[in-house]
Protein backbone atom coordinates (compact mmCIF):
# COMPACT_ATOMS: atom_id res chain seq x y z
CA UNK A 1 0.00 0.00 0.00
CA UNK A 2 1.18 3.61 -0.97
CA UNK A 3 1.75 5.76 2.23
CA UNK A 4 -0.34 9.00 1.82
CA UNK A 5 2.40 11.95 2.37
CA UNK A 6 1.54 15.59 2.64
CA UNK A 7 4.17 18.03 0.89
CA UNK A 8 5.73 18.84 4.52
CA UNK A 9 6.02 15.04 5.18
CA UNK A 10 7.75 14.80 2.29
CA UNK A 11 10.06 18.04 2.85
CA UNK A 12 11.22 16.30 6.46
CA UNK A 13 11.79 13.14 4.67
CA UNK A 14 14.08 14.18 2.52
CA UNK A 15 16.23 16.28 5.44
CA UNK A 16 16.42 13.32 6.88
CA UNK A 17 17.59 11.76 4.24
CA UNK A 18 19.98 14.30 3.38
CA UNK A 19 21.30 14.52 7.27
CA UNK A 20 21.72 10.62 6.99
CA UNK A 21 23.50 10.72 4.28
CA UNK A 22 26.05 13.81 5.01
CA UNK A 23 26.02 14.04 9.05
CA UNK A 24 25.60 9.70 10.06
CA UNK A 25 27.08 8.05 7.40
CA UNK A 26 30.05 9.91 7.71
CA UNK A 27 30.00 9.19 11.72
CA UNK A 28 29.09 6.24 11.21
CA UNK A 29 32.23 4.79 8.17
CA UNK A 30 34.78 6.74 10.90
CA UNK A 31 33.50 4.67 13.61
CA UNK A 32 34.00 1.47 11.63
CA UNK A 33 37.71 2.75 10.44
CA UNK A 34 38.83 3.09 14.59
CA UNK A 35 36.70 0.05 15.20
CA UNK A 36 38.37 -1.95 12.89
CA UNK A 37 42.21 -0.48 13.62
CA UNK A 38 41.75 -2.29 16.53
CA UNK A 39 43.41 -5.45 15.65
CA UNK A 40 41.58 -9.10 15.20
CA UNK A 41 38.07 -8.73 14.18
CA UNK A 42 36.70 -11.88 14.69
CA UNK A 43 36.41 -10.97 18.72
CA UNK A 44 36.11 -7.26 18.17
CA UNK A 45 32.53 -6.21 19.56
CA UNK A 46 33.51 -2.49 18.68
CA UNK A 47 33.74 -3.42 15.09
CA UNK A 48 30.67 -5.37 14.77
CA UNK A 49 28.44 -2.48 16.32
CA UNK A 50 30.03 -0.19 14.38
CA UNK A 51 28.96 -2.43 11.52
CA UNK A 52 25.62 -2.84 12.41
CA UNK A 53 24.66 0.93 12.82
CA UNK A 54 26.73 1.87 9.55
CA UNK A 55 23.97 -0.82 8.41
CA UNK A 56 21.24 0.30 10.31
CA UNK A 57 21.48 3.68 9.00
CA UNK A 58 21.82 2.81 5.04
CA UNK A 59 18.89 0.38 5.77
CA UNK A 60 16.95 3.66 7.02
CA UNK A 61 18.03 5.59 4.33
CA UNK A 62 16.76 3.00 1.62
CA UNK A 63 13.35 2.71 3.41
CA UNK A 64 12.89 6.70 3.28
CA UNK A 65 13.87 6.74 -0.09
CA UNK A 66 11.39 4.18 -1.15
CA UNK A 67 8.78 5.66 1.20
CA UNK A 68 9.33 8.45 -1.27
CA UNK A 69 9.34 6.58 -4.57
CA UNK A 70 5.95 4.85 -4.12
CA UNK A 71 4.06 7.77 -1.64
CA UNK A 72 0.99 9.08 -2.35
CA UNK A 73 0.65 13.14 -1.72
CA UNK A 74 -1.86 14.55 -0.81
CA UNK A 75 -3.13 17.93 0.15
CA UNK A 76 -3.54 18.73 3.97
CA UNK A 77 -5.98 22.04 3.49
CA UNK A 78 -9.41 21.10 4.66
CA UNK A 79 -12.69 23.81 4.80
CA UNK A 80 -12.57 26.31 7.65
CA UNK A 81 -15.22 24.15 9.76
CA UNK A 82 -14.02 20.78 8.96
CA UNK A 83 -11.78 18.05 10.81
CA UNK A 84 -8.69 17.85 8.32
CA UNK A 85 -4.85 16.80 8.24
CA UNK A 86 -2.91 18.53 10.89
CA UNK A 87 -5.69 19.60 12.97
CA UNK A 88 -6.42 19.33 16.86
CA UNK A 89 -9.77 17.97 17.45
CA UNK A 90 -11.74 17.72 20.79
CA UNK A 91 -13.73 14.57 21.25
CA UNK A 92 -15.70 13.37 23.79
CA UNK A 93 -15.83 9.49 23.65
CA UNK A 94 -19.86 9.00 24.96
CA UNK A 95 -18.52 5.31 26.56
CA UNK A 96 -15.96 6.98 28.64
CA UNK A 97 -17.67 10.20 29.15
CA UNK A 98 -14.44 12.00 29.05
CA UNK A 99 -12.85 14.03 26.54
CA UNK A 100 -9.89 13.82 24.90
CA UNK A 101 -7.81 16.17 22.47
CA UNK A 102 -6.07 14.54 19.00
CA UNK A 103 -4.45 15.48 16.04
CA UNK A 104 -4.87 14.23 12.75
CA UNK A 105 -1.49 13.24 11.01
CA UNK A 106 -0.53 10.84 7.99
CA UNK A 107 0.57 7.33 8.93
CA UNK A 108 4.13 8.00 9.03
CA UNK A 109 3.46 10.58 12.02
CA UNK A 110 1.07 8.36 13.69
CA UNK A 111 1.53 7.90 17.28
CA UNK A 112 -1.44 7.60 19.44
CA UNK A 113 0.66 7.71 22.68
CA UNK A 114 1.22 11.39 21.84
CA UNK A 115 -2.67 11.91 20.43
CA UNK A 116 -0.92 12.23 16.65
CA UNK A 117 -3.87 9.55 15.47
CA UNK A 118 -3.25 8.72 11.36
CA UNK A 119 -6.31 9.62 9.04
CA UNK A 120 -6.05 5.57 7.86
CA UNK A 121 -7.00 4.82 11.92
CA UNK A 122 -10.54 3.68 12.56
CA UNK A 123 -11.08 7.32 14.59
CA UNK A 124 -8.90 8.86 12.03
CA UNK A 125 -11.36 8.20 9.00
CA UNK A 126 -14.58 8.53 11.41
CA UNK A 127 -13.72 12.03 12.34
CA UNK A 128 -11.64 13.60 9.07
CA UNK A 129 -13.90 15.90 7.14
CA UNK A 130 -16.45 16.02 10.29
CA UNK A 131 -17.75 19.19 11.66
CA UNK A 132 -17.97 20.18 15.25
CA UNK A 133 -21.14 19.04 16.90
CA UNK A 134 -21.08 16.10 14.43
CA UNK A 135 -21.52 12.48 16.34
CA UNK A 136 -19.60 9.68 14.44
CA UNK A 137 -19.21 6.13 14.65
CA UNK A 138 -15.70 4.78 15.03
CA UNK A 139 -16.16 1.08 12.91
CA UNK A 140 -14.44 -1.32 14.50
CA UNK A 141 -13.66 -4.92 13.35
CA UNK A 142 -17.08 -7.15 13.21
CA UNK A 143 -19.61 -4.07 13.02
CA UNK A 144 -18.35 -3.47 16.57
CA UNK A 145 -18.11 0.22 17.16
CA UNK A 146 -18.03 3.15 19.25
CA UNK A 147 -19.68 7.01 19.22
CA UNK A 148 -17.97 10.30 19.51
CA UNK A 149 -18.66 13.70 19.48
CA UNK A 150 -16.39 16.51 17.65
CA UNK A 151 -16.50 19.51 19.89
CA UNK A 152 -13.89 21.46 18.86
CA UNK A 153 -11.63 21.65 15.64
CA UNK A 154 -8.24 23.73 15.79
CA UNK A 155 -6.51 24.54 12.88
CA UNK A 156 -2.99 23.88 13.42
CA UNK A 157 -0.06 24.80 11.56
CA UNK A 158 2.20 21.75 9.62
CA UNK A 159 5.40 23.34 10.95
CA UNK A 160 4.72 22.38 14.50
CA UNK A 161 7.83 20.08 16.20
CA UNK A 162 6.18 16.52 15.74
CA UNK A 163 8.77 14.34 14.24
CA UNK A 164 8.70 11.03 11.85
CA UNK A 165 7.75 8.12 13.43
CA UNK A 166 11.46 6.38 13.49
CA UNK A 167 11.53 2.71 12.49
Amino acid sequence: MKEQLTQSDVKKIKEEIEYRKLVVRKKELEAVKEARAQGDLSENFEYKAAKQDKNRNESRIRYLERMLKNARIISDASKEDEAGINNTVELYFEDEGETDTIRLVTSVRGNSLEGLISIESPLGKAVLGRREGDRVKVELSEGRGYYVVIKKIIKTSDDSEDQLRKY
